[in-house]
C-alpha cells in the first residue's frame, strides 16, 4: 500500500483512504485482530490532515511516518518489562499454549542470558506432555545449561518448587520454569498454573505466543492475562511464512511488552525485540541496522580484497563461494530478505526455506569440485569436458553445474557494471559518492522490475544512505 502511494501523482483524500483500506486488509491477513486494525486506522486518520499540511511538506513521507509510528506505538505499551537483577536469584515462569515453542524458548532464553554472563538454569515442570522433560534435557545439555526435572514425581507444582529451591541454594541468577501447555478451555490446567505461580513467586511471567496463531491471538492472550500477571511476551516461529501480526493483538490484549522473538530452530536463533525494526519488516520497509548487526553477530569480517576486486569490476567463483557461506551464517533467507527494503515482496508465498538452503549447499558442493584456476580465474572457459568432470566430482548432474555458471555470470555482470560507477575507483568504494550519483546509474546496473519493487532509485538511495551510517567510510 505504501509502495502504491509513492507511485501516485497527487496525494489527496482518496489516495489516503485507499491506502488505509489496503493497510487494513494487509494487517487482517497478517493475523492482526479486527478491533486492533480499526483502532490503528482511526489513529492514522486522526494524525494526518492533508488540508492543513503546509506547502512544501512531503505528504508521502508524512503519511508513511504516521503509519509507522502508529503501528510501533501499538507494540510499545506503557508497561515496561521487569528489570532482572544480576547477583541475586531471578525466577522467570514461562506460560503459553501447547505447541507454541515454550520449551525451546526456555532454553533459548537461558542461553541468550548465559552468553551475556548470567548464571542460568531451567526447571521442567511440564508433566502433562509426554517427552517434555526429555526435550528440555536435550536442549539444555546441548547449550550446557543446568536443568532440573523428575521422571517419577507427577505433581508439577512440587517439581517447580523443589527445582527453584535447589537452584536458589546453588546461587543461580536466572531460574527459568517451563510449565505445561494450556488451552483456554482447560480450567484445571489454568488452576495448576496459578498454584505454581503462588509456589515459586516468579519475578516475571513470560507469555509465549506462536506467530502463526492467527486471529485467536487476542482471546488466548486475554485468557492468560486473567489467570496470571503476564509481564512480557516472547513471539516464536517468525522464521516461517507467518507475518507475526498476532503480536499486535497479544500486546493489545495483555498490555505487556514483547521482549524477544524466535527466528529459527537453533538455540541462538533468538533476538531482543525492537518495535521499530519489527514494524519496518512488517511494512516491507526493511531493517538495514538489523542486517548489519546480523553480519557482525555471524562473524562476517570485512574483506578488503573483495572490495578492491568489486571496485575493479572483478568477481570470481571463489568470491561467490565466500558470499554463499556468509549468507548461510546470516540465517534463513526469508529473514535476510525482509531486512532489505522492498525485498520482502520477492519472497514467494509458501516458499520452503529448506529448498533455498539445499540449493546453496548444492552450489557449494559443486565449487568444492573445482580446481584453483577455475575458482580464481574469471576468464577461464568452462568446456563440456570441464563441466562433466566437475559434475562427476560433486555427484551432481551437468545441468546443475550449468545452473551455477548461469548464476555466476549474472553476478559477475553486475559487479563489472558496478566497477564503472562513479564513487567506485582506484580499488575503493566511496559510499558518499556512490549515494550522490546513485539515481543516474542504477538503471544500468539493476533489473528495472527489481529496482521498482525496492522503491525506485530513491528507495535504493535511502538504503545506501542507511548502509553508509553503519559501514566504515571509504569501503
Amino acid at each position: 500500500a505504501l509502495r502504491k502511494m509513492s507511485n501516485a501523482t497527487v496525494i489527496d483524500e482518496d489516495v489516503l483512504n485507499s491506502m488505509l483500506g489496503e493497510i487494513a486488509r494487509a494487517l487482517l491477513e497478517a493475523d492482526v485482530n479486527v478491533k486492533t486494525v480499526a483502532a490503528l486506522r482511526r489513529d492514522v486518520r486522526a494524525a494526518v490532515d492533508l488540508e492543513s499540511v503546509a506547502a512544501g511538506v512531503n505528504k508521502r513521507r508524512l503519511i508513511q511516518k504516521c503509519v509507522f509510528d502508529a503501528v510501533a506505538a501499538m507494540l510499545t505499551p506503557a508497561r515496561k518489562p521487569v528489570a532482572l537483577k544480576k547477583g541475586k536469584p531471578n525466577v522467570v515462569m514461562f506460560v503459553g499454549l501447547q505447541g507454541n515453542g515454550k520449551t525451546t524458548s526456555c532454553v533459548k532464553y537461558a542461553y541468550w542470558h548465559k552468553r551475556r554472563g548470567w548464571k542460568t538454569c531451567v526447571v521442567c515442570a511440564d508433566t502433562f506432555r509426554a517427552g517434555a522433560f526429555d526435550q528440555l534435557k536435550q536442549g539444555a545439555t546441548k547449550a550446557k545449561i543446568p536443568f532440573y526435572g523428575s521422571y517419577t514425581e507427577t505433581d508439577p507444582v512440587t517439581i517447580a518448587a523443589d527445582g527453584v529451591a535447589t537452584f536458589r541454594k546453588e546461587g543461580y541468577e536466572l531460574i527459568i520454569v517451563d510449565t505445561s501447555g494450556r488451552h483456554m478451555q482447560e480450567a484445571a490446567l489454568f488452576d495448576e498454573m496459578a498454584a505454581m505461580e503462588a509456589a515459586v513467586s516468579p519475578d516475571e511471567v513470560v507469555f509465549v505466543m506462536d506467530s502463526s496463531i492467527g486471529q485467536a491471538a487476542q482471546d488466548q492472550a486475554a485468557a492468560f492475562r486473567d489467570k496470571v500477571k503476564v509481564g512480557s511476551i516472547v513471539v516464536t516461529k517468525l522464521d516461517g511464512n507467518a507475518k507475526g501480526g498476532g503480536a499486535l493483538s497479544a500486546v493489545s490484549a495483555t498490555g505487556a511488552p514483547i521482549t524477544f522473538i524466535g527466528t529459527g530452530e537453533h538455540t541462538d536463533a533468538f533476538e531482543p525485540f525492537n518495535p521499530q525494526t519489527f514494524v519496518g519488516r512488517l511494512l516491507g520497509m526493511g531493517d538495514i541496522s538489523g542486517l548489519v548487526s546480523s553480519m557482525k553477530d555471524a562473524g562476517i569480517e570485512e574483506n578488503p580484497d573483495l572490495y578492491k576486486r568489486i571496485a575493479d569490476g572483478v568477481f570470481t567463483l571463489r568470491d561467490m563461494y565466500e558470499q554463499f557461506e556468509n549468507i548461510k551464517k546470516l540465517g534463513p533467507m526469508n529473514k535476510v530478505m525482509s531486512m532489505m527494503p522492498g525485498m520482502s515482496e520477492l519472497i514467494p508465498k509458501g516458499a520452503n526455506e529448506s529448498e533455498g538452503n539445499a540449493r546453496i549447499n548444492m552450489f557449494l558442493c559443486i565449487m568444492d569440485s573445482m580446481c584453483n584456476e577455475e575458482l580464481d580465474n574469471p576468464k577461464i572457459q568452462f568446456t563440456q569436458s570441464r563441466i562433466y568432470r566437475i559434475a562427476r566430482g560433486s555427484g551432481r548432474m551437468p545441468q546443475h553445474v550449468e545452473e551455477l555458471l548461469i548464476e555466476y555470470k549474472r553476478f559477475s555482470k553486475v559487479v563489472e557494471k558496478m566497477g564503472k560507477m562513479k564513487g567506485v575507483k582506484n580499488g575503493q568504494i566511496n559510499m558518499n559518492d556512490l549515494q550522490r550519483n546513485m539515481p543516474a546509474q542504477l538503471s544500468s546496473v539493476m533489473d528495472p522490475a527489481l529496482l521498482k519493487k525496492m522503491g525506485g532509485a530513491s528507495g535504493m538511495q535511502n538504503m545506501i544512505k542507511q548502509l553508509s551510517q553503519h559501514l566504515p567510510q571509504g569501503k
